[in-house]
């Protein structure tokens, strides 16, 4: 598609009216994603018992399956979002997973639901990369921070909402018993929850089908043009600065993807329902989560405003701090609700991680690799805390604490992974603000 710089003629963004209905779909359809990729962890020990499985197989269908496409796919999809419609690639990736979801219901064995899984990663990994170039087609450079931040939301809220429905759905199932259907024979509630998250996921396909393609906005004329060969070379000339950077962030999401076990450890510890745990998380990350953002946001931007450059990354620290004590602490109390709470507590912590990430890597690296070394970063903690989180867990259990003791393998992992980037976070902060004060790091 040709775009209008490119032909001497200026931008045309589309109407705000059209441009935020693109944004308000783009964002509803994140949230859909984190309910399909959630409901999973709301239906292991059914699954467990039907399909045979170890609590180690478990933590690979949360995890590896999940992620080995999901954390890879990115740049090259974000290569086709740059050359092909993009709604077209949303729809497609919409319909993919949505269908794998459903899929994920009739598995019979543990091969099945792998491929499944696998699946649901490569039609998710779709959408981010489409995301970020339609917004930026649809506004004005001046006018990105509330479309952006409007997608961005869904990190926080896609949780709360997806706990929040999967409670929905599992009380419903639950209560409806075995259901026949032609051609498929009996499915148990399980199998019943999968297919009524992910079917009525293809609706939400259509608009982008039918949707007009914003017209490409073209990058400045100017800029240099550096490829994946330039990126590589700058982050091995800094490897250490960088490695100790991704650090805080890699145990963020190890952490994060670890507690898809939380619900089987409440069940399993405390006797609590899964759909009970779902709606009391729900209820709570939809308060905890969108203020832990929006506060870490605002206070990276005060203390920046005032000759702090650094910021955003003592921020992250912070939240290293914040997050690890009640992460590990709270699997290990013998009261429910004070366990609970405590292990909710260390949400603030990680959403104080994950809100300033990029904001700090964006004022250490080069302009021409900027795209390029964001993707590596979000390939690098996503890769790690998808494959060393959920099967970190499920081996524990099996090799260490038993099914039973679910929650010493949940506290292991912050300790495991937290304690070591604490102890580093005062080498990470200098190299952080040596590469602020050298103008030739981002050469």
């Amino acid at each position: 598609m040709k775009s209008h710089e490119s032909a001497g003629l200026p931008p045309q963004y589309p109407p705000p009216s059209r441009a935020w209905l693109l944004v308000s779909l783009l964002t509803v359809a994140y949230v859909v994603s984190f309910v399909d990729r959630y409901i999973l962890s709301l239906l292991i020990d059914p699954i467990k018992a039907d399909l045979g499985l170890s609590d180690f197989q478990i933590g690979i269908l949360l995890g590896p399956a999940f992620g080995i496409f999901y954390a890879t796919v990115g740049l090259p999809l974000g290569y086709l979002a740059d050359r092909s419609r993009r709604t077209w690639i949303v729809a497609a990736g919409i319909a993919v997973w949505t269908l794998a979801t459903a899929a994920s219901g009739l598995a019979r064995s543990f091969a099945q639901m792998f491929v499944a899984r696998l699946s649901v990663g490569i039609g998710e990994a779709a959408l981010s990369p489409c995301a970020m170039s339609l917004i930026a087609d649809s506004f004005p450079e001046d006018r990105r921070g509330k479309p952006i931040a409007l997608y961005s939301s869904a990190l926080s809220l896609g949780a709360a909402l997806a706990a929040l429905l999967g409670a929905a759905v599992l009380t419903w199932t639950n209560t409806t018993g075995n259901l026949a259907l032609p051609l498929i024979g009996e499915l148990t509630p399980w199998r019943i929850a999968f297919l009524v998250a992910g079917l009525p996921g293809l609706i939400l396909a259509v608009p982008f089908l039918l949707m007009r393609e914003p017209p490409r906005i073209s990058a400045s004329a100017d800029r240099p043009h550096m490829h994946l060969g330039h990126m590589f070379s700058h982050v091995s000339r800094h490897v250490l600065t960088y490695g100790c950077f991704v650090s805080i962030f890699c145990y963020m999401t190890i952490v994060a993807y670890s507690q898809g076990w939380l619900a089987v450890m409440f069940d399993r510890t405390f006797g609590w329902p899964v759909e009970v745990f779902a709606l009391y998380d729900g209820l709570l990350l939809i308060v905890i989560g969108p203020l832990s953002v929006m506060f870490a946001g605002w206070l990276s931007d005060y203390y920046t405003e005032r000759g702090a450059a650094d910021a955003p990354m003592r921020i992250a620290i912070l939240g290293l701090f914040l997050s690890v004590p009640p992460a590990v602490i709270g699997p290990l109390l013998g009261n429910d609700i004070a366990a609970f709470l405590v292990v909710s507590a260390a949400t603030v912590g990680a959403a104080f991680i994950s809100a300033v990430g990029i904001t700090a890597l964006l004022k250490i690296i080069p302009s021409g690799i900027r795209a390029q070394t964001v993707a590596l970063y979000y390939m690098t903690i996503s890769l790690a805390g998808l494959f060393l989180g959920p099967s970190l867990v499920g081996l524990l259990n099996d090799m260490v604490f038993g099914a039973d003791g679910v929650r010493y393998s949940v506290a292991a992992i912050p300790l495991i992974f937290g304690l070591p980037v604490m102890l580093l976070s005062p080498l990470t902060l200098k190299l952080y603000r040596r590469a602020l004060n050298d103008p030739a790091f981002r050469d």
